[in-house]
Order: structure tokens, then C-alpha cells, then sequence
């Protein structure tokens, strides 16, 4: 590129879109290139500590692995539709 080209080209931005360039510049988006975590890890990692319990790394995959079945299943529970004149199953004792 020309001198005179490259110098044309900066005076054509308008005051607005220098103002956004140097905003950019100084304040870069965070987390860009970071990846969301999954819920379910943050939720492992928060029962482990709130019932003080010691997790190996190794573990965290099957103990989410488990969780995601379970959740699943409580679901299809929990959707099943009921009618309105159903009641409680009565309660035996031996």
C-alpha cells in the first residue's frame, strides 16, 4: 500500500469508528477462547464440596456419567401424567 493510500485511508474514518477501534483495543473481549463448562461439573464439583467428599479427576467422568442417568430417568418420572383421581399408595408395615 502507498504512502498517500494508507494515509486517504485512515482520514475516511469517521470520529465514531476510531473511537470503537481504540476501544477494542483497549478493552478485549473476555473468555473468547474459553469453552462453556457443563453444568453438571460445576454441580459435581459443589455437592463434593458441600458434603466435603474427596473426588479423583479419574472418578469425575463416570460420577457425571451416572448423574446424566439419573436425571433422565427422574424426568420421565416426573413427566408422567397422572390422573386426577389417583392417590397415594397405601403404606404397609410388617
Amino acid at each position: 500500500m502507498t504512502k498517500r493510500a494508507k494515509s486517504s485511508k485512515s482520514k475516511a474514518k469517521t470520529p465514531r469508528a476510531r473511537a470503537k477501534a481504540r476501544a477494542r483495543r483497549m478493552f478485549p473481549k473476555r473468555g473468547r477462547k474459553t469453552a462453556k463448562r457443563d453444568p453438571l461439573d460445576s454441580f459435581v464439583d459443589a455437592a463434593a464440596h458441600a458434603l466435603d467428599l474427596k473426588i479423583e479427576p479419574t472418578w469425575k467422568g463416570a460420577i457425571k456419567t451416572n448423574l446424566e442417568v439419573t436425571l433422565a430417568l427422574a424426568a420421565l418420572c416426573a413427566d408422567f401424567p397422572l390422573p386426577d383421581d389417583a392417590e397415594p399408595a397405601p403404606v404397609f408395615s410388617a
